[in-house]
């Protein structure tokens, strides 16, 4: 019993990283078998998969480890719990062993039925006596904790000689001196283009180009040989998603054969519907990759019109601020307390794979989305999206309302109410006074009473009560959208689309591929075999980023903007100060929100004739009701100032303010440690620093972006600030109040046009720029009940 208690109470060790080696484990050794000394180490049972792929990328010996043996319990088997109990036994082998077919080499019992091949050196299946392997244990005193026991961790052989990979002089010149098979990424880049229709032989020629241009093979990859490819695209044409006639039995069959990509499943019963979460393991590590102080947006409910279920996409956003999808729900219907399940399953899942990711805020693009849910679990700031209300009022009323006159008209008084509503200042009953005063427009009325007049109090009350994203997210979403319905909804036979398990294998297979090449970076090499399902262009925000301010022309209330890809076309913006504006391009005329539209609002709020985007008015309105913190001298008050100062600083070093000068003293502010401001340097009183945040947010100053300088001169008028021992030290000051929270008012950073998420997040009530600014900064959270 001694040599079990000595075992459970080591530490179970989880590193952070994606997939890791023995290198990184603290190892114990303990007494063993037959009074030997095992080297023992306990890691998360969850996460042996990481720890085989680790070890089998070994650069020094590259190998790939397979299960020699395995023993399993049966799960309705009865036991009687005990410390050295087992539930399953794993014995994991390095692929060179352990038969040696080498000539004069020993060969198990068991293979006598082998048969020498003409070159056993070269062939990839060759073994060499290989003793390097590891057992793994799943106690039943910890199911949840592996046990490995890895005593022979050198890939020598019975000689004890380097058998295989660099070492081995022998093996110069033969596959050995590789890892048996191809990686990980070969493989998924091969099944994708693939699944996209790329032929065998382009994929062979391309990487026959590519190991010829770096001058011949040197790992395992180079070595693709073109019967794998042929036999890979065989098993594609050979295989079907219909598992059986039955749907629900086909569903379970495909769940039970593709475990590694379900990360939530339940059935139907009496009381539950039927819930499937797809996750397949690289978009886990995107989740985990760009979700860790980003963002993560639900698309919900796509297809509900023509699939059997409809699909919720959960998406990050990569460098480029484009939408990755990173797990699909599937489920008939989406309720409370099935969005807690298998968002619980999901963050667990994320957690076991790294401890400390952590997101920073939430997009939900549906009212009735469970929030409470969604804060319970990932204990960040949700934030609203509109782009799916925004895209059926525009798609419908250039489709009912023939005069484009009125459609602007309508369009604009549209955009106006949900903007005093999220402002805080109107109600449903704008909505009311729209309808009576466009009564001319029936058939967008009727379209709008029956569709939109019923859900037109729960969509106010989430404009009310949370932060709206921002245009570019809004352009993000609508993109990936439109690549989705483009990727899914391509079938000629419809009828497929009423079943469940075409809809699970089309998302694991052909979809998941089109995803995957998007962020491959040799994807341009196979640009002339591009569908129309391969859309991976640049967002209409990206878009617009790249049209130069001389193509805009601005006149009352249409601007004129020059089309990128010809010259002699230009097209009409009507009621260009807002996103509900009209364009007359063929990516408008379908409800997008077009990169035209888009470019027009950037000129004006550049120009200062329009206000701040309804994200930047929240802001300053969340700083706003800080200052209004009791006690009339609060440390959250000054963190406030200090957070807006410092915000400031950052916003001008990335977008530019309206002068050099000023942007050469905002460089100099944000090499400074942000702080606290000191109560006892202040000389601005705090009527003077309100006025000075109410004026920014007041439509009548407002510029659009903060680079007039009233919140640097802020910061000069209240003093000094102090570096973060300071605000440390006063953290433990009570505050007696509970408004906007420093965590929300932070994730409104997320909602700040033209600010991306890789750049600026918020964790735990921090407000942070990322580390490719060369600018990492922090500023304490003052209390921890400020938290959301």
């Amino acid at each position: 019993m001694a040599r079990w208690d000595q075992i459970l109470s080591l530490p179970v060790q989880s590193p952070p990283t994606l997939e890791f080696s023995s290198s990184e484990l603290v190892w114990s050794k303990v007494e063993g078998w037959r009074d030997n000394i095992d080297r023992v180490a306990l890691i998360p049972f969850a996460r042996v998969d990481d720890f085989v792929r680790g070890e089998s990328a070994n650069k020094e010996c590259p190998t790939r480890f397979h299960v020699e043996a395995r023993r399993r319990r049966p799960a309705e088997s009865t036991y009687k719990p005990k410390v050295d109990g087992i539930l399953e036994y794993i014995l994991y082998w390095c692929s060179f062993g352990p038969d040696d077919h080498r000539k004069g080499g020993v060969v198990r019992p068991s293979r006598t039925t082998y048969v020498p091949k003409k070159k056993p050196s070269g062939r990839p299946n060759t073994k060499r006596g290989c003793t390097c392997h590891f057992i793994v244990k799943r106690l039943i005193a910890e199911p949840s904790v592996a046990l490995i026991i890895y005593n022979q961790d050198k890939h020598v052989d019975k000689k004890g000689l380097p058998c295989h990979g660099p070492q081995d002089k022998k093996s110069a010149g033969t596959r050995a001196m590789y890892a048996p098979y191809i990686s990980e990424d070969l493989r998924l880049r091969v099944l994708s283009l693939l699944y996209v229709g790329v032929s065998v032989e382009t994929i062979m020629q391309r990487h026959s180009e590519s190991v010829e241009r770096q001058g011949g093979p040197c790992n395992r990859d180079d070595l693709l040989t073109h019967r794998y490819v042929r036999r890979q695209e065989r098993s594609i044409r050979r295989s079907t998603y219909e598992l059986d006639t039955d749907d629900a039995v086909s569903i379970n069959m495909w769940v039970e054969s593709h475990q590694n990509q379900v990360f939530f499943y339940e059935n139907f019963s009496d009381s539950d519907p039927f819930v499937l979460g797809i996750q397949t393991e690289w978009q886990l590590q995107q989740l985990i990759r760009f979700g860790n102080h980003g963002l993560l947006a639900s698309d919900s409910k796509f297809g509900t019109n023509k699939l059997k279920y409809p699909i919720r996409s959960l998406v990050v956003f990569n460098s480029d601020n484009k939408a990755i999808p990173v797990a699909w729900i599937i489920t008939p219907r989406f309720a409370s307390g099935d969005t807690l399940r298998w968002m619980r399953a999901l963050y667990d899942r994320v957690h076991m794979k790294d401890p400390k990711w952590k997101l920073a805020g939430f997009i939900v693009d549906d009212p009735s989305a469970d929030i409470l849910a969604i804060r319970e679990v990932f204990q960040c700031s949700v934030l609203i999206c509109f782009w799916r209300v925004r895209h059926a009022w525009h798609k419908n009323l250039i489709k009912k309302c023939s005069e484009l006159e009125t459609c602007a008209v309508i369009a604009k008084r549209l955009g106006q109410a949900v903007q005093r509503i999220c402002k805080g200042d109107g109600t449903a009953d704008l909505f009311e006074e729209f309808m009576e005063n466009f009564v001319d427009a029936a058939d967008f009325l009727d379209y709008f009473k029956a569709i939109w007049y019923p859900r037109l109090g729960l969509w106010t009350s989430a404009l009310r009560t949370l932060p709206l994203a921002s245009q570019e997210m809004c352009s993000s979403m609508e993109y990936y959208h439109n690549q989705l319905k483009l990727r899914l909804l391509n079938e000629k036979e419809i009828s497929v689309y009423q079943r469940a398990d075409w809809l699970v294998d089309k998302l694991g297979t052909t979809v998941h591929s089109y995803f995957w090449l998007d962020e491959y970076s040799g994807k341009d090499d196979f640009a002339r075999y591009w569908k129309d399902e391969w859309m991976s262009g640049l967002t209409a925000w990206q878009k617009s980023l790249q049209i130069p301010d001389s193509d805009v022309l601005i006149e009352g209330d249409y601007s004129k903007v020059v089309d990128q890809e010809d010259r002699h076309k230009v097209h009409v913006v009507r009621n260009p100060a807002s996103e509900y504006a009209l364009c007359d391009c063929n990516w408008a005329k379908m409800g997008n929100l077009c990169e035209h539209i888009l470019k027009s609002i950037k000129c004006l709020r550049d120009k200062g004739s329009i206000t701040p985007s309804v994200s930047m008015f929240q802001y300053m309105q969340a700083l706003v009701d800080m200052l209004h913190c009791p006690p009339h001298d609060s440390l959250i008050r000054d963190h406030a100032l200090s957070l807006a100062v410092w915000v400031q600083t950052q916003l001008n070093a990335q977008l530019g303010p309206g002068s050099g000068q000023s942007k050469r003293q905002a460089l100099q502010l944000t090499t400074a440690t942000p702080g606290v401001v000191r109560a006892s340097n202040r000389t601005h009183t705090l009527v003077n620093v309100e006025n000075d945040l109410t004026e920014l947010q007041h439509p009548s100053s407002a510029t659009g972006n903060l680079s007039g300088g009233k919140i640097d001169r802020v910061a000069t008028e209240n003093g000094t600030c102090t570096d973060i021992g300071s605000a440390v030290e006063h953290s433990s000051v009570e505050m007696q109040t509970s408004p906007v929270s420093i965590s929300a008012c932070a994730t409104q950073l997320f909602s700040l046009d033209g600010i991306t998420s890789a750049n600026v997040f918020a964790e735990n009530g921090d407000v942070m720029i990322d580390e490719e600014l060369d600018t990492t900064k922090n500023i304490p959270s003052t209390d921890a009940s400020l938290q959301i």
